[in-house]
């Protein structure tokens, strides 16, 4: 499907996501999934960068104004929609673990540690490099791992293998198990896509 017609097929989801928000109280919304409520209008972070929801439109915009794109929304939406409160419990799965997670493993692994690795050369002083750069926590997994808190109670960790003469470089994605209560799979593959882009980004891939 053409993206602008992807984008147009999210529409009647964003619209009904926020038909049913706006019949919620915005400050236990915020207290659920660990917004600020100022001003008439919600603020969060995704991937250090601010979001503003207008209440009770609940229409996103970029903390500057620009708008916001429908894969975004989206996801911002069902962020709020499924979010219940619950804490990161600081255990990690793959992918496969999440709900038909197992049916798009493959894929999801291509388009994001496969593809973090090739951007950064295979070189894992880069990665560890854009990891500080994004604030991620040290994980003591492989050979370098960080956990990033990319929503506000959605952590999502990279773990990353050197790689020797025998076996290349390799990372992976790993999810909070809660990870699910605040989003659906599909909406997690593009959280785990967007940060490693953002990865790449921060260690200097075109």
């Amino acid at each position: 499907m053409p993206k602008e017609a992807w984008r147009e097929s999210l529409r009647p989801r964003i619209e009904a996501a926020q038909s049913e928000l706006s019949t919620q109280d915005p400050d236990d919304l915020a207290r659920r999934c660990g917004l600020t409520h100022t001003d008439g209008r919600l603020e969060l972070n995704l991937l250090s960068r601010t979001y503003t929801i207008g209440w009770p439109g609940l229409t996103i915009a970029d903390i500057d104004g620009s708008s916001c794109p429908e894969e975004t929304a989206i996801l911002l939406l069902d962020y709020l929609r499924r979010g219940d409160g619950s804490e990161p419990i600081g255990e990690w799965v793959g992918f496969q673990e999440l709900p038909d997670g197992m049916f798009y493993r493959q894929a999801f692994q291509g388009y994001s540690g496969d593809q973090l690795v090739r951007n950064l050369g295979a070189d894992i002083a880069r990665f560890r490099s854009a990891a500080e750069t994004l604030d991620g926590a040290p994980l003591p997994m492989g050979d370098a791992g960080y956990a990033f808190r990319v929503l506000p109670h959605v952590p999502i960790g990279i773990v990353w293998w050197a790689g020797d003469d025998e076996f290349p470089a390799n990372a992976t994605v790993l999810f909070d198990r809660i990870a699910g209560t605040y989003l659906p799979t599909d909406g997690l593959a593009i959280l785990g896509r967007m940060l490693c882009r953002a990865l790449a980004k921060a260690g200097g891939a075109e």
